[in-house]
C-alpha cells in the first residue's frame, strides 16, 4: 500500500540515516536493489546502498529532517533537509569543520514491501560551498 511505502522510506531516514543502523538495510531493500545516482565509488545491491551510507558517516556528523512523504502506486518520494558537520574526508577532500544545511529529494520504486530502485536529486552544490569547497559567487555572504 502507498502507506506502507511511505513507513519504509521514513524508516531509512530516521532509523538507518540518523540512528546510523546499517543492519536494517537487509530487512528493507531488496539483495538486487538499483541505484540509478550512484556516489563516486558506490558499488551496487545492498553493498552498494551500505557504501553509500558508511561514506556519508564517515564524512558528515548529520540530523535529517524528513518534510514531506509523497505516495502514488509503486513509487514513494521524500523531501528531507539535511544540517550537519563536515568531520571527515568526502572524496578525497578532507573535512572543513564547517556546517551546513542541505536539502534533497528521494525517489524510491518498491517491490514485495523493499526498497527496489533509487533516484535522487541533492543540492550538493550549495552545500559545497557552505563547506568551502567551492568558492562563493562574488557578492554572496560568507
Amino acid at each position: 500500500s502507498t502507506e506502507a511505502n511511505k513507513t519504509l522510506a521514513r524508516r531509512v531516514f530516521e532509523e538507518v540515516l540518523n540512528g546510523r543502523n546499517l543492519d536494517l538495510l537487509d530487512e528493507l531493500a531488496a539483495p538486487d536493489y538499483i541505484e540509478h545516482t550512484p556516489l563516486p565509488g558506490q558499488g551496487t545491491g545492498i553493498d552498494g546502498i551500505r557504501d553509500r551510507y558508511t561514506t556519508l558517516f564517515n564524512a558528515f556528523d548529520f540530523q535529517f529532517t524528513v518534510d514531506d512523504v509523497i505516495a502514488e502506486g509503486d513509487k514513494v518520494v521524500l523531501r528531507w533537509t539535511q544540517t550537519g558537520t563536515h568531520v571527515g574526508p568526502l572524496f578525497g577532500m578532507p573535512a572543513t569543520g564547517r556546517s551546513s544545511r542541505t536539502t534533497g529529494i528521494e525517489i524510491w520504486r518498491v517491490e514485495s514491501g523493499k526498497l527496489a530502485e533509487h533516484w535522487d536529486v541533492v543540492d550538493v552544490f550549495g552545500q559545497f560551498q557552505q563547506l568551502g569547497l567551492l568558492p562563493q559567487p562574488s557578492g554572496a555572504p560568507a
